[in-house]
């Protein structure tokens, strides 16, 4: 990454961010992240969940402070909420008791702005996002698409600098979604968002390629900035566009890129790595639809995404999962079975837990520790607080958890070890 430039309305430099744990290590969450924005410009911050991306938007609008590092907006350093930023949040946040002009005006007042002038600005906004017509509704009362209508309305009003957005697309349906862009981008390039730049986050590739002028991607464990994207494409992007699909491509190829060898495969995953909570099911839907034609084992991820309609929060935990069990190979933005894997398709139901079983004990430490451990008491029972703890000296307690209860349904899938949910006990009773 190149330092941040003098001229950029924001720079941010060096910022670290960590939380304390239990252990008394900190858990490190972003780690000497530094990038610069410009006036005119739209910047996405794409990147896996956990990697650090809205904790990164909550340190530049001022909401949280970072541990070490810098952030400063139009050559002033934040410190505490700032009067040039305004946020759009993943959910809707709208008061339910309030009208949408009552919602839209909320900033204003607390701005102590004079109520006729409130009134002409969020009016303005209003009419501005399209939602002219439902100034007296209440949130109740309207669709997804409006009620995000509604928080950019909110966010616009104050006339902010820099446009934070969090995930602001996510919690829509794909139309609704592609019609909130199309209205956002032309209204961005009409010049007729009183803003100077737009700092996005987001998790879908295609979503950061249409609406961007340049694309950050963030690595996780902990956040950093591994990758610059120019987005040099004329708009309105066309997603069919040869060019547009081809970086598309070249991101999906970054995200799965693992050092060294190009075909190596995954490095071990020992107790300190945390791990996707991805259902045996998912897992053999997608080796059975990997396998099958148009794939027959060998799938592009961006064509695959597509046809089943998963982002990459969610089709890249499948994915990772079965390179991690050795039953596909996970490169350059493709996913190629495995012979095992291959093998996995073809088998019938107890088979196939016999293959997951020797697999999961082979490359999944946790697992191996878990049954070793029932193998070696004499009642052959453990609590799961036992490995919790154990987790926990090395990640957060969500991630502890989200990985221990992934162990746990691998196992009980592959019939490794048995787990009791009314006492949380693991045990070698027959899980039947």
């Amino acid at each position: 990454m190149n330092p941040p430039v003098m001229d950029s309305l924001v720079t941010v430099e060096r910022v670290r961010q960590a939380y304390p744990k239990g252990s008394g290590e900190d858990l490190l969450v972003l780690d000497g992240v530094s990038l610069a924005l410009r006036d005119r410009e739209i910047v996405s911050l794409l990147g896996r969940s956990g990697c650090g991306k809205s904790s990164l938007l909550r340190i530049i609008a001022g909401l949280m402070p970072a541990t070490e590092g810098k952030v400063e907006i139009a050559g002033h350093p934040v410190a505490g909420p700032a009067a040039e930023v305004a946020m759009v949040f993943q959910t809707f946040a709208l008061f339910p008791w309030l009208t949408v002009q009552q919602n839209v005006e909320i900033g204003l007042e607390a701005q102590r702005v004079a109520p006729a002038e409130r009134r002409r600005r969020a009016l303005e906004a209003i009419d501005l996002i399209g939602l002219d017509g439902y100034e007296s509704a209440y949130p109740k009362e309207l669709s997804g698409g409006m009620r995000q209508r509604v928080g950019l309305a909110r966010a616009l009003v104050v006339h902010p600098r820099l446009l934070l957005m969090d995930e602001p697309f996510s919690a829509l349906d794909v139309l609704t979604a592609e019609t909130l862009r199309t209205d956002l981008l032309d209204l961005w390039h009409e010049g007729r968002l009183p803003i100077s730049a737009v700092l996005m986050v987001t998790h879908n590739i295609e979503e950061a390629v249409l609406m961007s002028d340049r694309i950050l991607v963030l690595a996780s464990h902990p956040g950093r900035i591994v990758a610059e994207i120019p987005v040099a494409l004329p708009q309105p992007r066309n997603r069919l566009d040869p060019a547009f699909r081809q970086l598309v491509d070249d991101i999906y190829a970054l995200m799965t890129a693992r050092p060294g060898d190009r075909h190596a495969a995954a490095p071990p995953a020992g107790l300190a790595v945390p791990l996707p909570r991805v259902s045996p099911n998912l897992l053999a839907g997608l080796l059975e639809t990997v396998a099958a034609p148009p794939y027959d084992g060998h799938a592009d991820l961006p064509e695959l995404a597509a046809a089943l309609q998963m982002e990459i929060d969610d089709l890249f935990p499948v994915a990772e999962t079965l390179q991690l069990l050795r039953l596909a190979e996970l490169a350059e933005g493709d996913l190629r079975l495995t012979e095992p894997g291959r093998r996995f398709v073809g088998l019938g139901p107890d088979e196939r837990k016999r293959l997951f079983a020797q697999h999961l004990m082979a490359h999944v430490p946790l697992a191996n520790h878990i049954r070793r451990v029932l193998d070696e008491r004499g009642n052959h029972r453990a609590p799961a607080r036992r490995f919790r703890d154990e987790l926990e000296d090395h990640m957060s307690e969500q991630f502890a958890d989200q990985t221990l209860r992934a162990v746990t349904g691998w196992g009980r899938y592959a019939e490794a070890f048995a787990y009791d949910e009314a006492t949380s006990v693991f045990s070698l009773d027959d899980p039947r």
